[in-house]
This record gives C-alpha cells, structure tokens and sequence, in this order.
C-alpha cells in the first residue's frame, strides 16, 4: 500500500520510522509539513531510500504521487483544510487529531466527502483503551460518559492556562470541567481522547483537566455508564519523548491501525 502522512511531529516521526524500518509492511511514498525540513530529516534518518518520498508543502504535491492512504497526524486544522479533500479523490483517510470532528461542520463536510469519494476515515484507539466495549454498550443505550485527565503543567499551552487564570502551577489542579467539545477547543494537542470516546459512545462525555507538576504520566480515567454494563478505566501512559503533550501509547496505536490495514490478517481480534 502507498502510504503517504500529513506531519512530521511526534506521532509522524513514529509512522515514519515504523514503515521505513518494515514494521509496517507499506511504501512511504510522501510526507508533508508546513516545515519542509522536518520531513526532509525525518526522511533522511528512517530511509534508506529517501529520494523517492515526495517532501511537500501543500496538498497538490501529496496526491500527485497517487497514495491510497493518508494518515493526517498535524492538527486540528489540518483535518480541517485537507482530510474531505483527500475523500473526495477516493483515498482513504487515518485521522489522528480526532478533536476537530466535533465540529458538527467539520464532521459533515468529512462524512460528506468519505461517501462521495467512496473512501474510509480511521480512527484509531489513541491514548486510551475498551473503546471496543465502549461501541458494544452504545447498541444497549448510555446513560453517562465521564473522562478525567492528568498531564504535567508542562504538556499544556502556557497562554491557554493563562487566559484560564492559572499562573505558576505547584501542586495538583482543575484547569477545566465541563463539555467535551468545549474541551478540545481549549486544548486542542491534549484532549483528542475526547473525540474518539464520544464518536465510539455517540454522545459528548463530561470532562475534567487537571495539571500536576510532578506528574510525571499522562492518566486518563473513565466511566462509561449504560444500560448492559458499567465501564471504568484507567490508563497511565508514558509522554512521547519528543512531545509530552502526547502519549506514546497514540503513536503505537497509529502503528497497530497502519498494520492492520496493510495487513491482510485472517483473525481479527476485536469489533
């Protein structure tokens, strides 16, 4: 499968190295950033054959290299800007910065795109866990979606807590409570777990935010309340080690998703 990704950061450098290194069993044919340089050296330090990955800049030069799956792992916007694009070309699309699909528009405009092009959306599990279970409650009803999360103060944007009037941070705090998609508006590169949990549940979940300083895992706590079962977890996940704003666990679920798509395995191990 050509394989082309959308974001040389933590999660793409991942991605990269793993299709690069045949961990994914897949052809990286482009990568881009709005830094070119980025993936010029990502490139360069994962691929024995860097020459033939097209680096660019803007979304024409992806799809001339004709992918038939792009991973978008940039942000908000840029699922915003490019994902129904790439549909509506018949390629089939893995969203990491699931956040921006709580935007009813955003949401439209990609379901819109995906039957149009007659393309997929992928998303995978990310920072937490039983979204599986999650799936299976929501045809018996829910009830409640709760989420607390827990990151150093460092995983935060120091103007975002500012304008929420935190300054100096020296022990645990409540930085938000409240919607999930009020949430992932706030802090866009922390909370996509929110997204992914509330397109599994198929409503909203209610959630807190906590800063500690001497934390020194990212923690995700749920409660999932329905009519067959009730669901609590808990997952403390070690920061990536070139962005604590992300757990390293997103990554590898990245890497699992990329697998099983490439992979034409005969079990397949959950819903």
């Amino acid at each position: 499968m050509r394989v082309a990704i959308i974001g040389c950061g933590a999660i793409g450098s991942v991605l990269v190295e793993a299709i690069c290194r045949e961990s994914i069993k897949a052809g990286l044919v482009a990568l881009m950033d709005i830094y070119s340089e980025k993936c010029e050296n990502l490139a360069k330090s994962f691929c024995r054959e860097s020459l033939n990955i097209a680096i660019c800049r803007d979304l024409e030069c992806l799809l001339n290299v004709k992918p038939q799956l792009v991973v978008e792992a940039a942000s908000q916007q840029a699922v915003k800007e490019y994902v129904s694009r790439v549909l509506s070309h018949g390629i089939s699309v893995v969203v990491l910065s699931v956040g921006a699909l709580l935007d009813e528009d955003i949401l439209k405009a990609v379901k819109g795109a995906s039957r149009a092009g007659k393309a997929r959306v992928y998303i995978p599990s990310g920072a937490i866990a039983c979204l599986d279970a999650v799936k299976a409650l929501a045809n018996a009803g829910i009830n409640r979606v709760v989420l607390r999360t827990y990151k150093n103060i460092r995983a935060f944007d120091s103007e975002t807590l500012r304008k929420l009037g935190f300054g100096e941070v020296r022990e645990r705090i409540k930085i938000f409570e409240g919607r999930g998609d009020v949430a992932a508006k706030l802090f866009p590169a922390n909370v996509n777990v929110v997204a992914t949990l509330a397109l599994a549940a198929g409503q909203i979940p209610w959630v807190e935010v906590y800063a500690d300083p001497k934390l020194e895992k990212n923690i995700h706590e749920i409660v999932v309340e329905g009519k067959a079962s009730t669901i609590s977890i808990r997952v403390e996940n070690v920061p990536h080690p070139r962005n604590p704003r992300t757990s390293y666990l997103a990554a590898l679920s990245a890497v699992q998703l990329l697998k099983e798509l490439v992979e034409e395995e005969s079990i397949t191990v959950g819903t």
